[in-house]
C-alpha cells in the first residue's frame, strides 16, 4: 500500500516557505524592483508547487478514497475539497497581485496580507489532512496509485525547477524518506539529486532569505 511519508516532506517544506513569505514581501523596500523580482519568482514557484500538489489530490486521491473508504472517507473528503477551494481562492488573490508588485515594488502590504490569508487556510488544511486523510490513504490506496499523484506534479512542472524543488524538500526532510522517494527516480537522478539539490537550495535560500539555512519549521 501507499507509503504516505513523502506527504509529510512536502508539507514541511510548504509550512516553512509559506510562513516566511509574507515577511519577505514586507521587507522589500518601496520601489526596489530588483529585490521584488527575486521574491516574486520565489513566490511564483511556491504557488506553482502548491497548485500542482492539490491538483494531483483532486484528480487521484479524493476519487479513490470516496470509492473505497466508505463512511470514513465520506466524513472527511468533502471537507478536504472545500478547503482546496478556499486555498485556490486565496492562491488566485496572491497571483493577481504579484505581477503589479513585481513590476513596481509598491503595494507590498496588500500582497503580504493576501499571503497571510493563504497561509492560514493552508496550515489548517495540511494539519487536518495529516490527521484524517493520510491514515485512510495508507489503508485504501496502493503504492502505484499514490505514485500517480507525484507523477502528475512531475509531468506538469518545468524540468529546470525540479532539482531546486527537491532541494527545498530535502532541507529538513527525513533522510530515510528522501532515499525512499529517490528509489522511484531514474538512475541519474538517484545519483545526482542528493548532492545537487541541497546545493541549489542553499544558493536559492541565500538569494531569497539572506541565508543558506533559513529557519526550520518549529525553530
Amino acid at each position: 500500500m501507499a507509503d504516505v511519508r513523502d506527504m509529510y516532506l512536502a508539507h514541511t517544506m510548504m509550512r516553512r516557505e509559506f510562513r516566511l513569505l509574507p515577511q519577505l514581501v514586507r521587507d522589500v523596500p518601496q520601489g526596489s524592483v530588483r529585490r521584488a523580482e527575486v521574491v516574486s519568482r520565489h513566490a511564483e514557484l511556491l504557488c506553482q508547487i502548491l497548485h500542482l500538489h492539490h491538483d494531483g489530490e483532486d484528480l487521484v486521491l479524493w476519487p479513490l478514497l470516496v470509492e473505497r473508504g466508505g463512511e470514513e472517507a465520506g466524513a472527511i473528503v468533502p471537507t478536504m475539497e472545500e478547503q482546496h477551494h478556499a486555498i485556490e481562492q486565496a492562491h488566485a488573490a496572491v497571483m493577481a497581485l504579484l505581477p503589479g508588485w513585481r513590476a513596481e515594488a509598491t503595494g507590498g502590504e496588500k500582497l503580504a496580507e493576501a499571503l497571510d490569508r493563504l497561509l492560514a487556510v493552508l496550515l489548517e488544511h495540511m494539519a487536518m489532512e495529516e490527521k484524517e486523510v493520510l491514515p485512510l490513504a495508507a489503508k485504501y490506496v496502493t503504492a502505484a496509485e499514490w505514485d500517480r499523484m507525484g507523477q502528475h506534479g512531475l509531468a506538469n512542472s518545468p524540468k529546470k525547477t525540479l532539482p531546486l524543488t527537491f532541494g527545498m524538500v530535502m532541507y529538513e526532510g527525513d533522510p530515510e524518506v528522501v532515499r525512499a522517494v529517490l528509489t522511484h527516480a531514474p538512475l541519474p537522478a538517484r545519483l545526482l539529486m542528493p548532492r545537487l539539490a541541497p546545493r541549489l537550495y542553499a544558493s536559492h535560500a541565500k538569494r531569497v532569505h539572506g541565508t543558506p539555512t533559513p529557519p526550520r519549521v518549529g525553530v
